[in-house]
């Protein structure tokens, strides 16, 4: 079977165009920390409210003793809860996120934030904010008729106006507990 040398080249061409794309592809997933989801979490979306981890009380921010941020959010028809958030910039921030109702979607511009929120699973993100500013979170995922007014708010702050408001607000704690412990 002959074939013709122009076309041959041209074989060659669309394979080493295809071989360079896939290779593109793999490298950047390798060095922006891209995995397929290895760690499933179910919830009973009917319960979410009654759960520990996602009641109303502990939805939004929380730091651990250790110094690791994680937010809590709930996806609903048709908003995130809580509706904005403060972070500090340049740290690694862990989102967990579930739904109460139908598949949504949150997407942040600007950040490696984007991830379906499937009813019965917590969805879980890892992501950092390189500068301060006012970053949208989006709904992708088409979820009914208000899908188009499904969005919240993440204010990131410099990292030591972060820590001045934290130590502040463990100090307002801690002397409501003394009054408290003088009554």
């Amino acid at each position: 079977m002959h074939i013709d040398p122009l076309e041959k080249k041209w074989v060659q061409i669309a394979l080493g165009m295809c071989t360079l794309f896939i290779s593109i592809i793999m490298i950047d997933a390798l060095f922006h920390g891209v995995n397929a989801p290895s760690n499933v979490e179910t919830i009973d979306s009917r319960k979410i409210h009654l759960s520990e981890e996602f009641a109303e009380d502990n939805l939004g921010v929380q730091v651990a003793e250790n110094g690791d941020i994680t937010v809590r959010m709930v996806a609903g028809r048709y908003a995130f809860f809580p509706k904005q958030i403060t972070l500090p910039a340049e740290t690694k921030v862990t989102f967990r996120w579930v739904s109460m109702d139908v598949l949504h979607g949150v997407h942040m511009p600007m950040t490696n934030m984007s991830t379906m929120i499937v009813p019965g699973y917590v969805a879980q993100v890892e992501s950092s904010f390189p500068r301060p500013g006012e970053y949208p979170m989006l709904c992708n995922e088409y979820c009914g008729l208000g899908h188009d007014h499904m969005w919240s708010k993440a204010f990131v702050i410099d990292k030591e106006e972060w820590e001045a408001n934290r130590a502040a607000m463990l100090n307002s704690t801690a002397t409501e507990n003394e009054a408290s412990d003088n009554e």
